[in-house]
């Protein structure tokens, strides 16, 4: 049963310009549900967009697993009048309606995790639906517009405890049969099962104060999911943590960037006590290349934007989790991981936005003792595992 979602974005936002690209907690705004996507039970995961520059994203950023592809839509499918519907029937038309059940999923909706895609897919695969969508219970009361209540008797106001409440379609995940979707050329139809939500999941992001608060309630869902163990990876940033965040350039390009020679010998005795290394960088250096090798670090990636999912998939390789990394950022595109791991470091001279979100604020600066600072809490902390 070939499980295929659609995740469709539109190049140009009237709330929010370029909202699907922006920067949430340091990466595109549909990287969120992207990735919950690719470690849900989905088989395959298709970015439906008219914006070639998330196509080239996307190919570049996820390449390290096959489940994940970009398509073109039409622009006639991309306006404002343009409805989500017709945008799915193109989108399996283009695939010669290759799935057994079609899942749509919002990038407006990064609180959704692979748990509510997994159970919306459930709902179908185990209980028989023919389709599922996320839902929110509220306790609010409701009114209609001519002054009566909707939802309750005012003459008898029921406490929130002893009050059922509403169940509320959040727009984040739907599911359904392709028989049921080809039918009704709608994205839910026949016996609809439902799946619920946490109530902030109703949030949607109309103006960037909306922005904002969705920003944060990320930040505080990943910092809530923190555990601590013992320390098994040290994942460093590379700019603004090997480094001092300085580029010495020449007319023939990038020739220089400043490293602290203790901060290669405190890696090499955290190695002697079994914690392995990571570099992440999202910058392609030869002269940091060539500094890897010379400190012996295998691990070291290059290139890479979006450096939360990759180090997910990198720790689900290793069959570990966050809770196995200390990590050391000094910019916003650290962030996603810093509030993730189980210790997050920001060098001295981090940016402020990420110094308020580190678990240890450290002594040095980058290029500059850092990193052999990091090395010895590790050593330290370790012990008593």
């Amino acid at each position: 049963m070939k499980k295929t979602a659609i995740i469709p974005l539109r190049k140009d936002s009237k709330g929010i310009p370029g909202k699907n690209k922006k920067k949430m907690l340091g990466r595109p705004l549909f990287s969120w549900v992207l990735t919950e996507a690719i470690f849900s039970n989905l088989d395959e995961v298709v970015v439906f967009t008219n914006d070639t520059e998330i196509v080239a994203y996307v190919e570049r950023e996820y390449h390290w697993t096959p489940k994940v592809k970009a398509m073109l839509r039409s622009e006639d499918n991309a306006n404002d009048t343009a409805s989500t519907e017709s945008t799915m029937l193109e989108f399996s038309e283009k695939i010669n309606n290759d799935y057994a059940i079609l899942c749509l999923l919002q990038a407006t909706s990064p609180l959704t995790l692979a748990t509510d895609i997994n159970a919306a897919l459930d709902k179908i695969s185990i209980e028989q639906y023919d389709a599922a969508l996320t839902v929110v219970k509220t306790h609010r009361f409701t009114w209609n517009a001519d002054g009566t209540a909707q939802n309750y008797n005012v003459f008898n106001r029921p406490r929130r405890q002893d009050f059922e409440g509403l169940l509320i379609e959040n727009g984040a995940v739907y599911c359904t049969t392709k028989e049921g979707f080809l039918k009704s050329k709608n994205r839910v139809s026949g016996t609809i099962g439902l799946v619920e939500m946490p109530e902030e999941a109703l949030m949607e992001i109309d103006s960037l104060s909306d922005w904002t608060i969705i920003e944060n309630l990320l930040i505080e869902r990943q910092k809530k999911s923190k555990s601590n163990q013992r320390i098994q990876y040290l994942v460093l940033d590379v700019d603004g943590v090997f480094t001092d965040g300085g580029i010495y350039y020449n007319e023939g390009g990038e020739f220089a960037k400043k490293f602290d020679m203790r901060d290669g010998m405190g890696l090499e005795i955290l190695r002697q006590h079994n914690v392995e290394v990571v570099a992440l960088t999202s910058e392609n250096s030869k002269l940091v290349e060539q500094r890897m090798k010379k400190l012996q670090i295998a691990n070291a990636f290059f290139g890479v934007k979006d450096k939360y999912s990759f180090l997910k998939h990198f720790l689900a390789d290793k069959n570990t989790g966050f809770e196995a990394v200390a990590y050391v950022g000094d910019d916003v595109n650290d962030l996603a991981n810093m509030c993730s791991s189980g210790w997050s470091f920001a060098p001295a001279n981090a940016t402020d936005s990420v110094k308020v979100h580190a678990d240890i604020l450290l002594n040095h600066n980058s290029a500059d003792g850092a990193i052999r600072e990091v090395c010895e809490w590790i050593l330290k902390y370790n012990r008593r595992f």
